[in-house]
Parts: C-alpha cells; sequence; structure tokens
C-alpha cells in the first residue's frame, strides 16, 4: 500500500457538505414540487430532512471513500480520475437512497413505488449535482500538500 496522501481538513469537509447540500436546496426543490405535486413548504422540509441525512452520510462516506482511496493508490482526492469520480458519485447517491425512501414514504404519504420513483429522481439529479459539484470544490478549494496545515483548517477530519 502507498503512504496516505494529504486529505481534507475537518473545516474543509464542513464547508464541502455545507455548500453542497445548500447548492441542492436551491436546485432541487422547485422541480421537486413541480414533478411531485407535493407543496412547496412541505417539499422544502422534506428536503432539508433528507440534507440533513445526506449531509452525515456525505462525511462518513467522502472520508472513509478518500481515507481508502489514499491507503491503495497513494493519490489525495483532489487528484480522482473522472471514471473514479462518477463510481463515487453512484455509490454514495445508492447508499442515501436506502436510507431517504422510508423518510419521503412516511413524509408524504406516497407509495413505495411512487416514493422510490421519487427518490431514484431526486438521487439521478443529485448524482449529476454531485459529479459537477465535486470537480468545482477541488478545482477552487484543493487539497494542501501539507495536510494539516493551520490555513486549511486544522486536523484532518
Amino acid at each position: 500500500m502507498s503512504a496516505a496522501p494529504p486529505m481534507r481538513t475537518l473545516r474543509d469537509r464542513i464547508r464541502q457538505v455545507i455548500l453542497f447540500e445548500l447548492g441542492g436546496l436551491i436546485l432541487i426543490t422547485p422541480p421537486f414540487c413541480w414533478l411531485s405535486g407535493q407543496p412547496a413548504e412541505s417539499s422544502l422540509g422534506l428536503l432539508a430532512v433528507l440534507a440533513l441525512i445526506a449531509s452525515v452520510w456525505n462525511a462518513v462516506y467522502n472520508t472513509g471513500f478518500d481515507w481508502i482511496e489514499g491507503r491503495i493508490t497513494g493519490r489525495s482526492a483532489d487528484q480522482r480520475p473522472w471514471l473514479l469520480r462518477a463510481a463515487h458519485a453512484i455509490g454514495f447517491e445508492g447508499g442515501l437512497l436506502l436510507m431517504t425512501l422510508p423518510v419521503i414514504v412516511l413524509w408524504t404519504g406516497l407509495g413505495w413505488w411512487d416514493a422510490l420513483v421519487a427518490d431514484i429522481g431526486l438521487a439521478l439529479a443529485y448524482t449529476g449535482y454531485a459529479f459537477v459539484y465535486n470537480i468545482l470544490y477541488d478545482r477552487v478549494f484543493p487539497i494542501s500538500p501539507a495536510a494539516g496545515a493551520p490555513e486549511a483548517g486544522g486536523p484532518p477530519l
């Protein structure tokens, strides 16, 4: 196994998750309301709860993925190749789907099939969004070679 590459700091990871979830709420809520027929307030509430679930999953999944990838390849996450980025986004959304489907059923009163279709629609929308977002985030906020440097936000998560 290769030496561990630098990883994102806790502060950087928190910024990454918050910006991702806020952007997702802004972009995804209007089409979700329109396509699901759910009221705007209910949709925003549901998507905010799903964003909270996704935020926790995001931190756990991304940190674990980065750690495993770094140990295997010696490469930091901001150097990830395109095909692995696609696999990363699909894996994230697949795990999230398993956690959010019951919430959608309970919140909306939709049947399991309709909730699954809605959740898959959300997963597809967020997969595309995650793919683009993470590329842009890595370009705007590259990982410092000196992980844990004070200006980078402290110790890695």
